[in-house]
């Protein structure tokens, strides 16, 4: 994703486009949240980041992460923030997926984000970290990276109840998110 940012910004950069404009529009496409290392590819020195943060511009959520002070919230920034915090490889993992897509009435205290990579960031008390193994299949989901939704019901068997996760499946395939077959073969998981 960065190197089209930068590609784009080092013309805008020539016409005179300022910083905080190449900060805004990629946050724009990321919930409004930017990484130092995304700002530094689009042509914006890492120097910056501080001064708009400064002057008002930008929030810093954490080590070389930013928010865009004027972008509207929405229902899935916490999510956008766990996978950042995270890093590039991170994505939303059992739980977190479901209570994305406010499935089984389930809601997690905590965003189950997973990983491949070792990550020794100290990381906020509503993010819980989990090694992934190398055969997880993952999605994109409204721009965030995330287990398939089939993956994760399966993969919250013992920790959510069978009929949370049968209702789940059902609520699923109303939107769209599983198609019947794999639906009955869910089904029968959390059966067996």
């Amino acid at each position: 994703m960065a190197e089209h940012y930068r590609l784009r910004y080092c013309c805008a950069m020539a016409s005179g486009m300022k910083y905080r404009d190449i900060v805004r529009e990629i946050a724009l496409d990321q919930y409004g949240l930017i990484s130092t290392k995304q700002a530094v590819e689009a042509g914006v020195p890492a120097v910056e980041l501080p001064k708009l943060a400064a002057r008002g511009g930008l929030v810093n959520v954490s080590y070389g992460l930013y928010r865009v002070t004027d972008i509207p919230p929405t229902v899935y920034d916490e999510f956008a923030e766990a996978l950042m915090r995270v890093g590039d490889e991170a994505f939303l993992f059992g739980e977190s997926v479901l209570a994305f897509f406010r499935l089984a009435d389930v809601n997690p205290q905590r965003i189950r984000v997973a990983t491949p990579r070792r990550n020794r960031a100290k990381l906020p008390a509503f993010i819980d970290l989990v090694h992934a193994k190398d055969d997880v299949r993952t999605v994109y989901y409204e721009g965030l990276k995330a287990q398939r939704v089939a993956d994760a019901i399966v993969e919250c068997r013992g920790r959510v109840t069978a009929d949370r996760l049968l209702e789940a499946v059902k609520e699923a395939v109303r939107d769209g998110l599983l198609t019947v077959p794999e639906a009955n073969r869910i089904r029968r998981e959390i059966r067996a």
